[in-house]
């Protein structure tokens, strides 16, 4: 058990706005870590500077040790990071089958990749069934378990989760984090942004509170359910 991710005073900009102010986090190997805060707080920045869609001014970002701060994007998804962006990101107008195998695109094994589907399919039956269907079809919850299976096509050293039970019914929302919760258990590492702060903490091992662009508090998921401020600002417990 190792750190996978490491992420030690990221400094991000749009422009001249300081998005990231000194953010520094980690992963371990079979980790669900959650990022929790107000919309603005720089949850999503923060996974897109990892992923390579926005460099950093300063600090460093490093998979497995190796530094992968100033990598191009294609380059940190085959370096084993997979990213599931708020919204989905689903190809439309490719079907199922398409949309799976563009999350394979770094990987020239063709066997490599059909096994890798039959993977998805067994985790999500659902798009087994649509398989030939246009992504742009699908309902809100099925794009969703699209967008999070192409992003386990690539074989991810960790995957990235934003938001991924936003517009979706609570029954949705149910079974998109008992999925969660069994790649985890399968040995998926997970760093996770979700506005349903009871629910990340409930699946998480440890989270990270950020507010403003910097981090604030970090702990257990268990001591942050009964943080005081936690409770009242991000639980609805007063």
């Amino acid at each position: 058990m190792g750190k996978i991710l490491e992420v030690e005073n990221v400094h991000s900009y749009y422009g001249h706005i300081h998005a990231l102010k000194g953010i520094s986090l980690y992963v371990e190997e079979g980790e669900i870590v959650s990022l929790i805060g107000a919309n603005g707080a720089g949850k999503s920045t923060t996974l897109r500077t990892i992923s390579g869609l926005l460099h950093p001014r300063h600090g460093t970002i490093k998979l497995d040790g190796k530094d992968i701060t100033h990598l191009e994007p294609h380059l940190v998804v085959a370096a084993g990071v997979g990213h599931v962006p708020e919204g989905r990101g689903i190809f439309p107008k490719l079907t199922v089958r398409e949309n799976l195998e563009m999350g394979a695109f770094t990987i020239d094994d063709p066997a490599k990749n059909a096994a890798r589907m039959e993977q998805v399919f067994e985790l999500f039956p659902r798009l087994r069934e649509r398989i030939d269907q246009y992504g742009g079809t699908l309902s809100g919850g099925e794009q969703q378990m699209l967008a999070i299976g192409r992003g386990l096509m690539q074989h991810p050293r960790i995957l990235m989760l934003d938001e991924p039970s936003m517009g979706l019914a609570p029954v949705l929302v149910e079974l998109i984090f008992d999925i969660i919760q069994k790649l985890n258990k399968e040995g998926v590492t997970i760093l996770l942004i979700e506005q349903n702060a009871q629910m990340a903490l409930s699946i998480a091992h440890r989270g990270y509170v950020l507010q403003t662009g910097a981090i604030v508090l970090t702990d257990s998921a268990e001591k942050l359910k009964k943080n005081e401020m936690v409770k009242k600002t991000y639980l609805g417990i007063e």
